[in-house]
């Protein structure tokens, strides 16, 4: 009986690999007997809907601070309403030296902060060849709307240290969007709220009337004249003059240079007390406006101040990226939806996916009623379903041996009489997001839209989701990565279906406890880190929001478990094999 046992686990590795080249198809495909023809194959198929409870969960208050990237500018969702970003960020020194010579006056002051991009082509131009490109797959929103974009210097201090810890613990950021005053920029601690906007000084720059629009055009730089005069190609960015004017120059004459070998530029930990950052502030225009993911750890993210003295020129450089400078990402929020968490009973009908501050979805596996379990608690009828057991109802384990006295029992991994082949969580869109209006480029407003997975008590990814089970990591096109787990939106039906085999064989052969995962919308699905939820604990069922639905400020809205339509509420396919008796 043993050896039967142990052929089907072997015979799992066939299987796996045959569904690792199918798991991409529109719809599941079993594997069936066509070679030896069915009444010799000694295994047989079987498809089980396993009961799930879906529901809403409410984001609050999350970290904000120290994400990969940062979002600027305004957003207004069909389905949601109104988010306003800006961004709060620390400069540091690049060098501890601060020499600027004699008489040294500013040239100019040239903040630099790459965009995402994406290359589509090449072109000459003066007989310079070089790169064209799009902004469009980090851009929110009518790319015609200009936002209205303010620097201001900010005197709020963003300590690096939480000051009510007794272990040095870094201090974090939360986001308070849903403040009632909806005109200025709030952020939190564990003990506080305050508003950037209070301790703004400084007005460093204002966009003209015509406001701010990010270029996609690459910056063409020229240096030198006549025959010494080269001209660079760099890829798009905000790239803005601090210093266009004799009083902004005077400006950063006094804050920088007149402090040579001052103790403020000595180190970096004394100039972020003296200079605390910059504010960037955006906010709409008649209502309007687009919103960009800006590349705030490039290290091309930065500001080069250029001066001269009585004797040469040179350059001094305030880093925007690194270790040392704390940003933090500000949301207001001006919501048409109301959101609210959901019956965690009997799940809800609709799932409401929101970034950044918004709403998420959990998914809790095996709850709810099924007619094949009858009364029995549906996460036992699966293992009870799934497990082998011997004559005496002993459920069998690998390495358990058989003597005289029965089985003796050894650690190991539980024995299975059914190989799941394949699971996978099958979510349709709510029809509602197809009459939304098209995008700039005449696609559906949630082409691009991907749904992230996670384990939320460990706030790791799925299992499904890490090598060798899903190797379809695509680093320079996230929208095109991890298409096995995570499966990518069926334009045909608006179905997307997420991949959890891997996560259930932990549940039954591992005795894993993790039935509920956590559903969020991504803009970008290679990024697993996590960001904290204010004031939660273990007690919470949500803890942590993975950082990549921070910065995705679109949303979605799908068929939960308790959907009305009955053909696309949210269902848990289980496809297994098994042997015939």
């Amino acid at each position: 009986m043993i050896k039967i046992f142990k052929a089907l686990k072997y015979t799992s590795l066939f299987v796996l690999t045959s569904f690792t080249f199918i798991g991409c198809d529109n719809e599941f495909n079993t594997v069936d007997s066509d070679v030896l023809g069915e009444e010799n194959f000694n295994f047989k198929n079987s498809t089980w809907v396993a009961p799930i409870v879906s529901y809403n969960k409410k984001i609050t208050s999350h970290q904000v601070n120290n994400l990969n990237s940062n979002l600027l500018g305004f957003h207004d969702d069909p389905i949601y309403g109104k988010t306003t970003a800006s961004l709060i960020t620390q400069l540091a020194l690049s060098s501890e030296s601060s020499d600027f010579g004699d008489e040294a006056v500013i040239d100019s002051v040239i903040l630099n902060i790459p965009y995402f991009n994406r290359v589509i082509g090449q072109t000459t131009k003066d007989d310079l060849t070089y790169n064209t490109y799009t902004l469009s797959d980090s851009i929110y929103g009518d790319e015609s709307k200009p936002v209205k974009l303010s620097i201001y210097r900010n005197g709020y201090f963003l300590s690096d240290f939480n000051p009510n810890s007794d272990t040095n613990e870094v201090q974090n950021y939360y986001s308070d969007a849903s403040n009632a005053d909806r005109a200025n920029n709030y952020a939190k601690t564990e003990t506080t709220s305050f508003n950037f906007d209070d301790h703004k000084t400084d007005l460093i720059y204002q966009s003209d009337a015509s406001g701010y629009i990010p270029n996609h055009n690459a910056l063409i730089l020229t240096t030198g004249t006549g025959d010494s005069k080269v001209r660079t190609a760099f890829a798009p960015a905000l790239r803005l003059n601090l210093a266009n004017d004799d009083i902004k120059k005077n400006y950063w004459k006094e804050t920088i240079l007149d402090k040579a070998e001052s103790s403020e530029l000595s180190n970096t930990n004394n100039f972020k007390n003296y200079f605390r950052g910059l504010y960037f502030k955006a906010e709409a225009i008649s209502n309007a406006g687009q919103m960009i993911l800006l590349n705030t750890n490039s290290t091309d993210a930065k500001i080069t101040i250029y001066y001269s003295n009585n004797s040469t020129t040179g350059t001094y450089t305030l880093n925007l990226s690194g270790a040392q400078t704390n940003k933090v990402n500000t949301f207001i929020n001006d919501f048409d939806k109301i959101l609210i968490d959901g019956d965690t009973n009997v799940g809800d009908e609709k799932l409401y996916l929101k970034g950044a501050e918004g709403s998420m979805a959990v998914v809790d596996l095996f709850k709810g009623t099924n007619s094949e379990c009858g009364s029995i608690n549906p996460l036992e009828c699966f293992k009870n379903t799934y497990r082998q057991r011997n004559e005496n109802n002993y459920i069998l384990k690998d390495g358990e041996t058989v003597d005289e006295n029965g089985y003796v029992t050894k650690n190991g991994d539980f024995i299975l009489k059914r190989l799941i082949n394949e699971a996978q969580l099958v979510i349709f869109e709510h029809e509602i997001m197809s009459t939304l209006p098209k995008d700039n480029n005449g696609n559906d407003y949630s082409k691009y839209d991907r749904i992230y997975a996670y384990d939320i008590k460990n706030n790791i990814p799925t299992v499904d989701y890490t090598a060798p089970f899903d190797p379809s990591e695509n680093t320079s096109d996230p929208k095109n990565s991890k298409i096995i787990s995570l499966g990518q939106r069926l334009t045909d039906n608006n179905k997307y279906k997420i991949r959890i085999t891997e996560h259930l064989n932990n549940i039954l052969i591992k005795d894993s406890t993790n039935t509920k995962l956590g559903l969020v919308i991504s803009n970008n699905v290679n990024i697993i880190s996590n960001s904290k939820i204010l004031n939660s604990d273990v007690s919470d069922a949500v803890t942590k929001i993975p950082t990549a639905t921070i910065l995705s400020p679109r949303g979605t809205v799908l068929h939960g478990s308790n959907s009305s339509n009955d053909n696309k509420k949210m269902k848990l396919e289980i496809f297994s094999t098994e042997i015939k008796e």
